[in-house]
């Protein structure tokens, strides 16, 4: 297992060597985890990409996840602690990994104009990361730009799961500090703050090639969430790749791993 101290955290991370002949000269992949995530939860669907593409890839698991540093006390009101952010995520958590805490890591482990692959909130985090700052290309798999009541309902029904249904001890085999993972995430996105969260303004400056996945059964987000990433102002921006998948829900990656997987390495010839 290895670790990076990013802006006095220790985060997670892993690295996947590129495998084919050219992978050291072409972008690493940078894959981005869901709300719940953590580098173990990915499973093999990394390790399959770079094989598929000949790429490097670096998985890594944000502060409270997988065995990065927990947030001190979760649950209690939203501080700064020896400068850093503590208690309850703030409305813009996903505008602080966006543009504070990956780029500091990315420039810690010398990586320029990567690919970003993400899940989720993930998927939110890399087209924050996109809309400032230059990519290879950009993946992204049932990505959020706004708050929909469908995904309320969908996370307050993981709540109840959670406390009183299997959901804790699924997620306590991938995470240090479940309780940690699981509240940070759950809480903010129920809380009254988060319901103006928007960034669609944000999606239309990005310039980068961009693909989009979505699941058609997705209990988290409907098609609005991809379809929004047509609306485009930036004049360098190129058209994006909307791919759906039928009979798929929240996870394209794990649910229908083998379209999945063609999709983004097609995608990944595309990109230089």
């Amino acid at each position: 297992m290895e670790f990076a101290m990013i802006q006095g955290v220790r985060l997670e991370i892993q690295h996947i060597p590129a495998t084919g002949p050219h992978g050291t000269a072409l972008a690493p992949i940078v894959f981005l985890h869901e709300g719940l995530g953590s580098v173990a939860l990915w499973r093999d669907w990394p390790a399959r990409v770079c094989a598929a593409s000949g790429r490097a890839g670096l998985v890594y698991s944000r502060r409270g996840y997988g065995h990065s540093d927990a947030v001190p006390d979760v649950r209690g009101p939203s501080r700064l602690q020896d400068g850093q952010c503590a208690g309850r995520l703030l409305p813009d958590y996903m505008h602080q990994e966006a543009w504070q805490v990956l780029p500091a890591l990315l420039q810690r482990l010398g990586i320029e104009k990567p690919v970003l692959l993400g899940h989720s909130d993930g998927a939110s985090i890399a087209l924050l990361h996109a809309s400032r700052y230059p990519l290879a290309g950009c993946v992204v798999m049932a990505p959020h730009v706004l708050v929909e009541d469908l995904s309320l309902r969908s996370i307050e029904a993981a709540r109840t799961a959670f406390e009183t249904g299997p959901l804790r001890p699924k997620l306590a085999r991938y995470h240090q500090d479940v309780d940690c993972a699981f509240w940070q995430w759950n809480d903010v996105w129920l809380s009254q703050a988060f319901r103006s969260f928007d960034i669609r303004p944000e999606c239309a400056q990005i310039a980068t090639p961009l693909l989009a996945i979505q699941g058609e059964a997705d209990a988290y987000g409907s098609m609005l969430h991809i379809e929004a990433l047509l609306t485009k102002n930036h004049l360098a921006a190129a058209t994006p790749h909307l791919q759906r998948l039928p009979g798929c829900g929240h996870s394209p990656h794990l649910e229908q791993p083998e379209a999945s997987l063609r999709l983004v390495a097609n995608f990944l010839q595309t990109v230089p």
